[in-house]
């Protein structure tokens, strides 16, 4: 073995002689003078030139010192910060001096293999950091001796000669330190100068800047790997809506801050609050953080980053709310598989997940350290402190009194016999650490001294930058068994088992491991249990997923937060945020994710709409047939042709064609149907109209002209009839062909009509192409006609019945008038109605069959019946001339002029 331990030599008998003066330092490389007065003005306070002789001994800190041909310096918090302004106070046994027993450990390991540094000692210089962050700067002081050189050029002793100073020991690279704050406090002077610095448990993400800590690396992950673990667990477990909890401090606030900053870049997780703990926390602030975290109480997963008694009086103040399994904690390394942060708390930390680096108990670590005892372990300086707290003892030393509430230590006591012993969980990264540095000597020394058994002048002294490259270069398989490495920033790949703190259904209530993350990460969500065994995962979002056909209306600031709008009347959900109208030929479907087709529908001959008009004018077309029938029958008898057989014959294809154009109104539409629609919906009523307009316009001519001679008036025979009906009825037909020739018959699908605003009820109407308008321009005509006729009618109103047609022609029209006065209120007031359609095609339909049945009821029936049932009525009478027609006017007119005297004359009927 090449190492053997040894106390610390005594320092060297003081000189015979007085030395006077003062002592210079200054920094052997010029270039680095300006940088060491800046970084001794800044760190120190003091003058940056001198130290006196006097306080030379501030260099010396209690510390451990192994001699070595190359010395590695260490720091380790053995101490805890110290109370009331002292820099240490009681021992940390575990995160102290297992940690610095493991460095120890590491050497021992190293020097005694010999294929490591063959025929070279590492040394040791070990210092008490304290857990502070300026008394481990004042300390690591120490570190830089040796690149200070001193000018003893002005000092002499007493008896003239030069004095006699002991030159340090040389450190090469320094172990630690743990808290992160001590770290970056300590990487500013060792960088300065090139001291490289390995950590075994400083997990700060701004150590990670490679330009500010160049000289920094560490074995352990940054907690910028934690953070991303940690979202990845949030992530994992559904949750967008979570709090934050730090510790105020380098290790808390930038472990939140990376959490922060990766979710942010990430997306898909909100912060709701971002909560720091005091250093010094005052009375009742865990009471009011708890409350505060409560304002967002849908945000129940809460990210902590704090120190175990930060966590303690979290759980602590949780309880006191009454809010035991309300909050789902998800812990950072510092919580990992601790139990003093939970004891008599578990309810409250129930289903608690954690993270803590990938590590292994270092059996051999076991072995070494449960034989240390008060013999064999005199190089530890702090471990008889250690002996005392661990076995509850007192040893007696001399001038000291022993306090009888303690016992006696024996020095026969044994660690895990006598005491209870668990391996601190850093203690692998710290034999990593020492085992980092070896390496990257190693590779150096067979670099720089290749054949040489020992340290070549080309490591004398140890080039700090280079020794940094070789140690951001090695590559070995640690005390764990996994790869140690580095990455160009210093920083170790990031390893981490995941656990849950379970209590229900366990017969060993704690932590389960029930996961793990290497740069991605594998979470069995099967082994995962919640405050009182509950399987299903807890929520934590800040607004629950928006139902199918529902879109999110964003909280302004809050990404994770949103309203949920329905996607209301023919809308359809386009994506998450849009609600898109449908097509208009389409509606939404039930759940409003997708559009369907609308239902195409046209009126059916079962409907009541069309049933009832279709038999009205059923019955209509055979009562026209009956009195056609009856004429043609009877075409020679007096009343067929003193009734006008040519233009009765017109008169009754018009009226037949009034009830034929109902069938074509029901009929399925279609490019032929439409057509015969526009020509026959106003050309059966033109026809009749046309007639009867004949008709009363020849009477109303004869008798005006009776009036005034006995000269007959012009076209008055039945040719000259038929040629007037037609031309009226040629204007009718002309305006159809028009219509045919600028817009052709065809069908359309009207999705505008039918479309109410429940989207379920939407129909498509198939029908022709003629709108509300078209249909009144196309009977605009046979209204003129009518409205013509009517007044003609009410001009003839005084021919005596005895001569012609006029009054029952008269009362057709205005009973026509008033079927068609009570048609356009109805046929226009439907227009909201969703049967809309159906109802002014049977209200069109009906109208016209009735105004059908005006006509041929008052003026056909009547004839039919005397032909009929009176056939001795049906004679020839004496045919009368226009002279006898002229004498009856000029009778008529005289009787009404006495009439609206005092004298009513009878007419004259013998004629």
């Amino acid at each position: 073995m090449k190492f053997t331990e040894k106390a610390p030599p005594p320092p060297p008998p003081p000189s015979p002689h007085r030395c006077h003066h003062h002592v210079s330092f200054w920094i052997g490389p010029s270039s680095l003078w300006p940088r060491l007065l800046l970084s001794l003005w800044l760190w120190i306070g003091g003058p940056p030139v001198q130290v006196s002789a006097a306080s030379h001994q501030h260099f010396h800190p209690h510390s451990i010192k192994l001699v070595g041909d190359i010395t590695l310096g260490g720091l380790f918090p053995i101490h805890s910060r110290g109370p009331h302004g002292l820099p240490c106070g009681e021992l940390k046994k575990e995160k102290g001096v297992h940690r610095m027993e493991a460095m120890l450990y590491a050497l021992d390991q190293i020097n005694s293999d010999p294929e490591l540094l063959p025929n070279i000692t590492l040394g040791a210089r070990i210092l008490d950091t304290c857990s502070r962050d300026t008394y481990a700067l004042e300390q690591s002081l120490t570190f830089v001796q040796a690149v200070i050189q001193k000018d003893t050029s002005d000092i002499r002793c007493s008896n003239g000669e030069p004095p006699i100073i002991r030159k340090p020991e040389r450190v090469v690279g320094v172990i630690g330190a743990s808290a992160s704050s001590v770290s970056i406090m300590v990487a500013n002077i060792l960088r300065l100068f090139e001291i490289p610095q390995v950590s075994y448990a400083s997990t700060a993400p701004e150590l990670s800047d490679n330009n500010r800590y160049d000289f920094f690396s560490r074995v352990v992950p940054p907690d910028s790997y934690q953070a991303q673990a940690m979202l990845d667990i949030v992530k994992a477990l559904g949750w967008n809506y979570v709090s934050t909890l730090a510790s105020e401090g380098n290790y808390g606030e930038s472990g939140v801050e990376a959490f922060m900053q990766i979710s942010r870049e990430a997306g898909g997780v909100c912060i709701a609050q971002s909560v720091k703990i005091p250093r010094e926390p005052t009375a009742g602030e865990f009471d009011k953080i708890i409350r505060r975290l409560m304002e967002t109480s849908n945000a129940r997963g809460v990210i902590i980053f704090a120190n175990e008694d930060d966590i303690k009086r979290v759980l602590l103040a949780a309880k006191r709310a009454n809010l035991t399994g309300h909050f789902l904690f998800v812990g950072s390394d510092s919580w990992g598989a601790k139990s003093s942060p939970i004891t008599e708390l578990e309810d409250v930390a129930e289903g608690a997940v954690t993270i803590l680096p990938k590590r292994v108990s270092i059996e051999g670590f076991d072995q070494y350290f449960v034989s240390r005892s008060l013999e064999n372990n005199r190089r530890n300086i702090w471990f008889n402190e250690f002996w005392e707290d661990d076995f509850r003892c007192k040893l007696t030393r001399p001038g000291i009194k022993l306090d009888p509430d303690k016992k006696k230590c024996t020095g026969e006591e044994r660690i895990g016999r006598d005491s209870s012993y668990e391996q601190e969980g850093k203690v692998q990264f710290v034999i990593d650490a020492v085992y980092a540095v070896a390496y990257a000597l190693h590779n150096m020394h067979l670099d720089l001294c290749p054949g040489s058994s020992g340290v070549c002048s080309n490591m004398d002294p140890v080039e700090g930058r280079l020794l940094l490259d070789y140690i951001r270069a090695v590559k070995f398989n640690g005390s764990a068994g996994t790869s140690v490495l580095f990455n160009e920033n210093g920083d170790a790949p990031g390893r981490y088992d995941i656990f849950q703190f379970q209590m229900t259904n366990h017969s060993l209530p704690g932590y389960h491991v029930i996961g793990q993350w290497t740069n991605n990460l594998k979470l069995n969500l099967d082994e995962m249990q919640w405050s009182g065994g509950d399987k299903s995962v807890p929520d934590s979002i800040c607004s629950f997923p928006c139902r199918p056909g529902e879109r999110k209306k964003m909280v302004k600031g809050v990404p994770c937060c949103w309203h949920c709008e329905l996607c209301d009347g023919y809308q359809y959900q386009l994506d998450e945020f849009t609600c898109e109208s449908c097509p208009l030929d389409m509606r939404p479907v039930p759940n409003r994710t997708a559009c369907r087709p609308t239902p195409i529908i046209k009126l059916e001959w079962n409907s009541p709409f069309a049933l009832v008009p279709a038999s009205i004018a059923m019955l209509g077309i055979l009562a026209t047939s009956a009195v056609v029938i009856t004429f043609i029958r009877f075409n020679d008898t007096p009343i067929v042709r003193a009734s006008g057989r040519e233009l009765s014959y017109v008169l009754l294809t018009g009226i037949f064609l009034i009830y034929l154009i109902t069938f074509l109104m029901i009929a399925e539409p279609g490019a032929v149907a439409c057509a015969f629609r526009r020509l026959l919906l106003g050309l059966g009523m033109a026809i009749t109209y046309s007639a009867m307009l004949t008709k009363t316009n020849r009477i109303y001519r004869i008798f005006e002209q009776g009036k005034r001679s006995v000269t007959p008036p012009k076209f008055i025979s039945p040719t000259s009839q038929l040629i007037i009906t037609c031309i009226l009825i040629s204007v009718q037909v002309l305006g159809v062909f028009v219509w045919f020739a600028v817009v052709p018959p065809h069908t359309i699908i009207d999705y505008e009509e039918l479309r109410p605003p429940n989207p379920d009820l939407a129909r498509g109407i198939l029908k022709c192409d003629m709108s509300d308008l078209s249909i009144i321009c196309c009977l605009s005509y046979s209204i003129v006609l009518m409205v013509t006729c009517t007044v003609y009618a009410v001009k003839s109103r005084g021919v005596p019945e005895t001569f012609n047609e006029a009054k029952p022609i008269g009362f057709t029209m205005y009973t026509t008038c008033i079927i068609w006065l009570a048609f356009v209120p109805i046929f226009f007031g439907t227009a909201q109605s969703s049967d809309k359609m159906f109802i002014q095609t049977a209200t069109l339909t009906v109208s016209m069959s009735l105004s059908a049945f005006v006509s041929l009821g008052m003026l056909y029936l009547p004839k039919v019946y005397v032909i009929i049932f009176h056939p001795e009525q049906n004679v020839q009478k004496r045919k009368r001339s226009f002279k006898s027609v002229a004498e009856a006017a000029r009778v008529s007119q005289k009787s009404n002029e006495k009439q609206n005297g005092e004298t009513r004359i009878e007419p004259d009927r013998s004629q």
